[in-house]
């Protein structure tokens, strides 16, 4: 199994650190666990009380029952025995993939996505196919496409939905025809769906297909990345094979990450308004941004936390997008990273300041350039 250096994360290993003006992230602003507690009405010392007097031992393996019943409330039938807690998405993708996939399997994955829906298949000796996403289709693939790639041995077809890096959304008659082309061959659908839009929010792959697989994780839409805590969500036969190789890549994600994860999702309407505001306000300021800079534009995200920006610059994006974090700060994640040249991805849903001085010196240098 050789994969290779992931694009995006290595880019922001080596640079957010360095940015003054991060907005490349693409969680909505991070909470701090004060404001956790200001949301959700709960008095710190209680909750601490409670957390001095737990063990540290490895807790429930799978997560918490409160934990399971929570992220099973937000499927229309999921069982909680089908949930298993992971460490957030990345592990719950890890875990699925590295389940179900074999050797000359045919893996058909939405393309630009997250890197691993396709590289770890690849990894894994499966053939893939781009499923490409199309800028004329406001960055959805097209699903007649879809119909020439599949085969009757295609074994998972792998998508994110909202997607990253372009915001794009897969709605439910979508979802439903793209469930009809699976079926005709059995095949399995991933869906990372750890982007949820405020808008019109799409059903869950879960909801609408039993070969149906989902990943979600409290680090983007719910806006605590800090705890690493995500799960898969499948029927009962995938949910068994999983279950048994997640032994092989975690015990468990820890006692105090799964209090706050069930807190965090105990109180996960309150979160998702401070949030819809968040993206709301947001976004607004960057409809503001593409009107008057005459050298961007974009096809408008889905309301989600990512966003994907063209740029009129002459040389190579990623070249342009370091030397904009050397001489002004401003971080960005070019978009070759996702194999688009002219490209950049925009995090917007960070501080409200960050964002407009991000913006206002991202204009700066394009005109210098």
């Amino acid at each position: 199994m050789k994969l290779p250096r992931f694009g995006v994360e290595e880019w922001l290993n080596v640079h957010e650190k360095s940015a003054i003006y991060d907005i490349a992230g693409v969680s909505i602003k991070a909470l701090t666990l004060e404001e956790l507690f200001d949301l959700s009405g709960i008095d710190k010392d209680t909750f601490f009380n409670q957390l001095l007097k737990k063990k540290m031992d490895y807790g429930w393996i799978e997560g918490s029952p409160e934990f399971k019943a929570q992220v099973s409330s937000l499927y229309k039938n999921m069982p909680v025995d089908n949930i298993l807690q992971t460490n957030g998405a990345t592990g719950a993708t890890m875990l699925a993939l590295y389940a179900l996939i074999e050797p000359k399997d045919h893996v058909i994955s939405m393309y630009p996505t997250y890197q691993q829906l396709y590289d770890i298949p690849k990894s894994l000796g499966a053939e893939v196919d781009f499923w490409e996403v199309q800028e004329d289709k406001g960055w959805l693939p097209d699903l007649d496409q879809l119909r020439r790639l599949i085969r009757p041995n295609t074994k998972m077809i792998c998508i994110n939905n909202a997607n990253n890096p372009t915001g794009s959304l897969m709605d439910a008659s979508y979802l439903k025809e793209l469930v009809a082309i699976a079926k005709e061959v059995g095949a399995y659908i991933f869906s990372d769906e750890v982007y949820r839009s405020f808008d019109h929010p799409a059903p869950s792959i879960v909801d609408l297909y039993d070969k149906g697989i989902t990943v979600n994780s409290l680090s983007k839409t719910y806006s605590i990345p800090g705890i690493r805590v995500g799960w898969v969500a499948s029927n009962a036969e995938v949910a068994s094979i999983l279950r048994d190789y997640r032994d092989y890549t975690m015990i468990c994600a820890g006692v105090f990450d799964d209090m706050v994860a069930t807190l965090v999702l105990k109180n996960k309407e309150a979160i998702l308004e401070r949030n819809r505001k968040i993206v709301t306000e947001n976004i607004a300021l960057m409809d503001a941004w593409i009107a008057d800079e005459p050298k961007a534009s974009w096809i408008r995200p889905a309301s989600v936390s990512t966003s994907f920006v063209k740029l009129e610059v002459s040389r190579s994006i990623e070249d342009f997008a370091l030397e904009l974090l050397q001489k002004y700060g401003v971080l960005i994640v070019p978009g070759n990273r996702f194999d688009k040249e002219s490209h950049v991805r925009i995090g917007y849903c960070c501080d409200k300041e960050v964002l407009q001085k991000g913006l206002e010196k991202l204009s700066q240098f394009l005109h210098k350039c």
